[in-house]
């Protein structure tokens, strides 16, 4: 039915079109929409020109990066021939007046006719024809490992130069072409005969017409010329640069000479030079192959102080945005840890760590070589290669876990800082998780947490007190906008004395760091602590100091930050009411209330002395007026004194410590000056 109804109503349809006109002498119009739009706008790129009129396509844009992506380009060509055996030293020179000149004594660019172009020298072909070079050989004849794969690199550099020109030294004769923005300005030039000496230099300056008023950054090509000294040990790397140039430029010299023959070991050493390591020793190793195919290098610390990095490269040719090299990289550190753990019989505590763990601490470096090599994009900042991640596991691998077990303090120690991070990611999770539902459902922090409507930490202040009890009399009195409340139930963990796995199990602990939201550790984040002051409020008597120099203790260990940048505070509750003849005062001790007994009150009136035996005792009214209110309280802030650091960290080891000795020994020193009155027994 559906033909044949499709078939009824084809030739109604078209008799309705009006019937076309037909003029002899003229051509038919073209249909709407393609007006103008003939073969004549068909326009063919020749040579090099679809690189000057998209030269992001070839180099990733026109910025500075791209502009030292050229520099890249031809010590990569140069770093080529020494990773085949021909080049021991690169020279690259930066000259005043914008060129670049890079200078290597490999076996230099070849200069007989080209096969396919009799007419034009290799050399031509090479420096003007996009997609030509000698290593797309699958068999690596020419080079078994190369960063140049596409034939396009020091074409796109002649493409983009207002002027190139390149010196070949072979066969003891010396040769030269000129070139500008892209085409040759003469023929290929005999200069004649040279002694000792071999190799290509290539001598550019980048086209303004390109980069605008773009210029070489010193410091930047230094950097990238020593990287590639510590990317392979074989070459020695020559940096000259005009002093014009250097003029309130710091660390660049005018002259050096770089050769590095422990590669990344001493790449990685350089890069943290200073920052607080795990274990002092840096795992680096070497995997070499006949050829180079699949030969890989790699050197990893591991850091305490600051956040960790993974720096890759293939062939030498930087990989900024990773691949597949570095997820072996990781695989490999991820497997060793799990099994040494498994090993030792840590195996539970290990489970939950991941590669995120592994990594977040490390400052690694993995250098691979491959034969043809997959980049993603011309710029190849990210390997793609599927073999590459098996041979970098597989070599990292087994030297890793031979050197875990070689250094057994060193293992246990990165175990330890291992799964320290594992258990600040989960916390972390955690938070976000809490964060989700009480913005969703209006749910409270952790714990008991009755926190303030102020949502910044400039103004807002915790209060942590001990108890329901006093955390209903601390809720009642508190002013809801700026000040929030934390019952703690009794005494928490001593964290001196206490392992990780106790402080990490700790519900207490817990919840006080997931209402701080700010972390521990290293990983404390001033900008991330919801409170301004945090205040330790607990009962005046020996409980309560005792609860006090807990969580104090605490704070010293975890978060001695929030201490350093003056956050920590304890308030300062009454012991005792005083009253008489409508007339009330409030003492914090002992002495102080003898001292208002005289000043305050007749020595015949009977005042009224009541001591108050917690602060859930307190009327929420008394606790505000004394103890809350900004306008009449009195707070202690804890501070850490630069000299007596030394002096704290043993008072702490020692009162708060394992050693239960080391507090009776105190305890027996200062007996002479205990008195019977100030004993709270």
């Amino acid at each position: 039915m559906g033909k044949k109804s499709v078939a009824r109503k084809e030739p109604d349809l078209l008799s309705r079109l009006p019937e076309p006109r037909r003029a002899a002498a003229k051509p038919a119009r073209a249909p709407a929409g393609e007006s103008g739009y003939t073969a004549r706008d068909i326009e063919v790129l020749e040579g090099l020109e679809p690189v000057r009129r998209r030269p992001g396509m070839y180099i990733g844009g026109t910025d500075e990066k791209a502009l030292h992506h050229l520099f890249a380009e031809v010590i990569d060509n140069a770093m080529d021939e020494a990773l085949a055996g021909y080049a021991t030293f690169i020279e690259v020179e930066l000259a005043a007046d914008g060129f670049m000149t890079i200078t290597d004594n490999g076996r230099g660019i070849p200069v007989d006719p080209h096969p396919k172009s009799p007419k034009k020298s290799a050399l031509e072909v090479i420096m003007c024809t996009l997609h030509a070079g000698g290593k797309f050989d699958p068999e690596g004849k020419v080079y078994s490992t190369s960063g140049g794969l596409h034939g396009v690199g020091v074409s796109v550099v002649n493409a983009l130069s207002e002027r190139l020109e390149v010196e070949v030294a072979r066969g003891g004769q010396l040769y030269r072409q000129i070139y500008q923005r892209g085409k040759p300005k003469g023929g290929l030039e005999k200069l004649g005969k040279v002694n000792n000496r071999r190799g290509t230099k290539v001598r550019f300056r980048p086209d303004e017409q390109i980069f605008g008023k773009l210029k070489f950054n010193p410091q930047r090509v230094f950097k990238m010329a020593r990287a590639k000294a510590y990317l392979f040990g074989g070459v020695e790397i020559r940096w000259n640069c005009d002093p014009e140039l250097l003029k309130g430029v710091e660390g660049v010299p005018a002259e050096e000479t770089f050769h590095f023959p422990e590669g990344l070991r001493d790449y990685l050493a350089v890069t943290i030079n200073g920052s607080t390591l795990v274990h002092p020793d840096i795992f680096a190793g070497k995997s070499q192959k006949e050829g180079g195919h699949g030969s890989v290098e790699w050197a990893v610390a591991f850091v305490a102080d600051a956040d960790g990095f993974l720096s890759s490269y293939c062939n030498t040719i930087p990989t900024p945005d990773g691949g597949t090299h570095e997820s072996g990289l990781r695989s490999a550190l991820l497997r060793g840890l799990k099994d040494h753990a498994e090993r030792i019989g840590q195996g539970k505590r290990a489970a939950p760590v991941t590669s995120e763990d592994v990594m977040a601490g490390a400052a690694a470096m993995v250098s691979v070589f491959i034969r043809e090599p997959e980049f993603q994009g011309q710029t190849k900042d990210r390997l793609a290669t599927a073999e590459a991640q098996r041979i970098v596991e597989s070599a990292v691998k087994d030297q890793f876990d031979h050197w875990l077990a070689g250094h057994p303090l060193a293992a246990t120690k990165l175990l330890d800082f291992v799964v320290e991070q594992a258990d600040e990611r989960l916390r972390r999770r955690q938070e976000k998780e809490v964060a989700r539902k009480s913005a969703a459902k209006k749910l409270r922090l952790p714990g008991k947490l009755a926190d303030c409507t102020n949502t910044a930490a400039q103004g807002s202040e915790i209060f942590i007190v001990e108890g329901d009890s006093a955390g209903g009399s601390a809720k009642q009195a508190r002013d809801r906008a700026s000040q929030a409340v934390l019952p703690l139930r009794g005494k928490i963990l001593n964290v001196a004395s206490a392992g990780k796995d106790k402080l990490s199990q700790n519900q207490q602990l817990a919840d006080l760091i997931q209402a701080l939201g700010c972390g521990t550790g290293t990983h404390y984040r001033e900008e991330d602590l919801r409170y301004g002051k945090v205040i330790i409020m607990t009962d005046a008597d020996v409980d309560g100091a005792h609860i006090a120099s807990l969580l104090i203790t605490f704070f010293y260990r975890q978060m001695p930050k929030l201490i350093e940048d003056s956050h920590l505070y304890l308030a300062v509750p009454p012991l005792y009411r005083l009253s008489h003849g409508g007339k009330t005062f409030y003492a914090r001790d002992d002495k102080h209330k003898d001292e208002l007994l005289k000043r305050e009150f007749h020595a015949n009136a009977k005042v009224e002395v009541s001591r108050f035996k917690g602060l859930g005792e307190m009327m929420a009214s008394q606790l505000k007026e004394t103890t809350m209110d900004r306008r009449h309280r009195t707070l202690l802030r804890v501070v850490l004194v630069d000299d007596e650091r030394d002096t704290i960290s043993k008072a702490v080891e020692r009162l708060m410590g394992t050693r239960a000795e080391s507090r009776f020994e105190f305890i027996q020193e200062r007996a002479e000056f205990a008195r019977e009155e100030l004993l709270d027994v």
